[in-house]
């Protein structure tokens, strides 16, 4: 399996590669795991020893990637098992330890809400953290399509396509089922397709996960955590059962239990991201622009609607359209969502309350148009977004949009 995902803003994108892993490869990656996360942990300790003396005595010491890299040479000349490891994956540990407490601290500075923060960097735990390894270009090359990493390991990658370019870096890394990833960091393409000359406004919702200005396009909720909830809800009862006392590790017939757990959470999000792409290159093909709604489904979580939410997959339908219209140069104009629900996508005028959710039919009392609510909130994407609506599918909203009988 192979697999573009989101594209950075330094204009990189990643390609993921299924490994086959021998015993011994296996065992050399959870080596070089193990030091990697004991240098992590290191770095968490250093840090939270700043603070507190900080904290204490009122001096403003700091704990950034100078000091935490003389840490780690430290750490590499008085201990023989960590020497032992590659140094390219440790002081990535120690780069990617400096990126995570500085946006924590840029959280915390400009009094972000706490569920809106990133944190601060936690501990690993061995029996919690799933195996992650980051090369940069001196830690690997590939030879005979395999890949050599730093320290002599060994792997075969299965190429279901080819690279697009030369690959900067890569992240070797364990899922929850316990496959093995190479995902290789490549300089993103542009694929330009043919214009259209239309334009479209998409809303996202709970009962319809995407509803756009055309009807052709729109995404119904695909439910796939639905239709899987008997079968997952029939393993994680064999997993209580075979659960061992807290302190003791689980037995065999909890962790075979836990594996079909995984699984099945792994076919579910596969699941959605291929319904997600498939929708998104389908709008992305047939229009030039897009109007889509900057909706961020992480409040929703809080609410009585918060299985049926994540079960939309929102958050990952939105990506993977901003990711092909990328990919394809399309243009993507994001809008606040604030008050799209209120606002006239013909007239502009916005109504004096809040409509509730179970109010599904928007009806005007300026102009009289009447239309379906998320309907007419596609439609102030594209008036948002400074989309000529006339541009749009089905015509211009007076034309669409039938009024109030007087």
């Amino acid at each position: 399996m192979a697999a573009e995902a989101r594209t950075d803003d330094a204009g990189h994108a990643r390609w993921s590669f299924r490994l086959r892993v021998s015993s011994t490869a296996r065992t050399a990656l959870v080596g070089e795991w193990d030091r990697c996360r004991w240098v992590w942990n290191e770095c968490v300790a250093k840090s939270k020893a700043v603070y507190l003396r900080n904290k204490a005595t009122g001096e403003k010491r700091t704990c950034g990637p100078a000091q935490l890299d003389r840490m780690l040479t430290d750490a590499r000349k008085l201990t023989p098992w960590v020497r032992e490891g590659s140094s390219v994956a440790q002081q990535q540990v120690v780069r990617d330890f400096g990126k995570s407490r500085a946006k924590g601290q840029k959280d915390i500075k400009d009094r972000l809400p706490m569920h809106r923060r990133a944190g601060m960097p936690r501990w690993k735990k061995k029996r919690d953290a799933l195996p992650s390894l980051n090369y940069t270009r001196r830690g690997f090359r590939l030879k005979d399509g395999r890949l050599h990493l730093a320290g002599g390991i060994v792997v075969t990658v299965v190429w279901s396509r080819d690279l697009p370019a030369e690959p900067s870096s890569v992240r070797v890394h364990q899922d929850s089922t316990g496959a093995w990833y190479a995902s290789f960091v490549v300089p993103a393409s542009v694929l330009p397709l043919p214009e259209s000359g239309r334009v479209i406004g998409i809303d996202w919702g709970v009962k319809e996960t995407a509803t756009t200005t055309s009807d052709a396009h729109d995404l119904p909720h695909a439910q796939h955590g639905k239709t899987a909830a008997q079968k997952l809800a029939r393993y994680q009862r064999m997993m209580a059962r075979r659960k061992s006392a807290k302190g003791e590790p689980g037995s065999n017939g909890y962790k075979a239990a836990k594996r079909q757990v995984a699984k099945l959470h792994k076919k579910i999000a596969r699941q959605r991201q291929d319904t997600a792409r498939k929708w998104a290159k389908k709008v992305v093909r047939d229009h030039d622009a897009l109007a889509v709604e900057d909706f961020r489904p992480k409040f929703l979580a809080k609410t009585t609607m918060a299985r049926k939410a994540a079960d939309a997959a929102i958050g990952a339908t939105k990506a993977a359209l901003i990711e092909q219209a990328r990919k394809h140069g399309r243009v993507v104009h994001l809008v606040h969502p604030a008050h799209t629900t209120m606002d006239c996508a013909q007239c502009g005028a916005r109504t004096k309350h809040a409509l509730p959710l179970s109010e599904r039919t928007y009806a005007c009392t300026v102009c009289g148009a009447v239309s379906s609510r998320d309907k007419n909130s596609a439609r102030v994407m594209l008036v948002r977004a400074g989309l000529t609506p006339a541009g749009a599918d089905r015509g211009s909203p007076g034309e669409v949009l039938p009024r109030l009988a007087a």
